[in-house]
């Protein structure tokens, strides 16, 4: 059984049904991300599983036990603002001993509990500043130990990086991963950025228009996207129309150019229209290649990105991107020049919904 199981949650707002049937099995000590963009739904879950919004149907069990009835405090739930929400009046040691006060624990158990958290979170000399005396990144951290203090079952973080500059974002979410493992506490992250679902989760939930269009491994969603959606929102795709000429042999056409693709057609027909995508970093150009895993175009924009250039290409009526790796030695293609992009056929994925 899973130790945190959501089965069948929904949540209407009059008639708007911001949260519909959605289900998750988490296992105990799981890192999971909710990923999706505004309106999705995301918070809504989260905030129903700390109790701070009420469902309107469904079950939400923590280790075998359903706490929908139950309030935010009755559940032993962690959770980690967007905006820090730490009292400007206490110390950094009473912010995070204020859940220990909550619960009754005092004397010396709650000064160690206290020392141990501000030692975790590396700021074991700041205990006696107060929250306007610390920068962005140290508040964050004292409100993820006021957080674990209290020893809650599951951690909750609702976009807790999102008030961060992007240096600081990246360092604190490794601390935030390293955290969890250590302590191997059942975390539920809510985000809008791909990159930090996909660089800290173990499973990673995708949220469109209430529901979970796909949960898988960072990986799985990155590479094997099941949705339109998905394919789209995760990371940079080409999304390309192709006709279906040979549905047995499994060949389609880009433009004029026939490809023959690894994954099967199905009940596609001979005309039928289909939807593919392509990472851009899946194709390279190669002088004079040929083939079933080649696509000749005509290169309309170059882009120095930093470690990449981002080239876009046209294919008869689509428009491909690909990225090349920057070195010194590098010439990037020159616009209105013909290139031929090579890939396998396995990079192209059929989009079927």
């Amino acid at each position: 059984m899973a130790f945190l199981d959501i089965k069948n949650l929904e949540k209407v707002f009059g008639q708007n049904r911001v949260v519909k049937d959605f289900n998750l099995a988490i296992e105990k000590g799981e890192f999971i991300s909710l990923l999706g963009p505004s309106g999705c739904g995301k918070t809504t879950v989260l905030r129903m599983v700390a109790g701070f919004e009420t469902s309107s149907s469904g079950a939400i069990l923590i280790d075998g036990k359903d706490v929908v009835s139950k309030r935010p405090n009755q559940r032993n739930i962690g959770m980690v603002f967007q905006a820090y929400a730490l009292f400007p009046n206490l110390t950094v040691a009473q912010n995070v001993g204020f859940g220990l006060k909550v619960k009754g624990i005092a004397g010396s158990e709650a000064d160690n509990r206290v020392a141990e958290m501000l030692k975790l979170i590396g700021l074991p000399d700041l205990g006696n500043r107060y929250p306007f005396q610390l920068s962005g990144g140290q508040q964050q951290r004292v409100a993820l130990a006021r957080a674990l203090a209290p020893k809650p079952q599951v951690l909750l973080l609702d976009e807790p990086l999102s008030a961060l500059d992007a240096k600081i974002r990246v360092s604190l979410r490794e601390e935030i991963r390293m955290i969890q493992q250590q302590l191997g506490i059942t975390t539920v992250f809510v985000t809008h950025d791909q990159e930090e679902a996909l660089s800290i989760s173990d499973r990673i939930v995708v949220m469109n228009g209430g529901r979970a269009d796909q949960i898988g491994t960072p990986f799985d969603i990155y590479n094997r996207p099941s949705t339109r959606f998905v394919a789209s929102f995760v990371g940079t795709l080409n999304l390309i129309e192709a006709k279906v000429i040979d549905p047995a042999a499994n060949r389609i056409s880009i433009g004029d150019q026939a490809i023959t693709l690894k994954e099967p057609l199905g009940a596609a027909k001979v005309g039928d229209t289909i939807s593919l995508a392509l990472r851009p970093e899946a194709g390279s150009i190669v002088e004079g290649a040929n083939g079933d895993t080649a696509l000749v175009g005509q290169v309309m924009t170059s882009n120095f990105l930093g470690s990449v250039i981002r080239t876009r290409m046209k294919v008869g009526t689509a428009v491909i991107s690909f990225d090349m790796f920057n070195s010194p030695g590098l010439t990037p293609p020159s616009v209105g020049e013909t290139v031929t992009l090579r890939f396998t056929a396995s990079d192209l994925l059929i989009i079927r919904e």
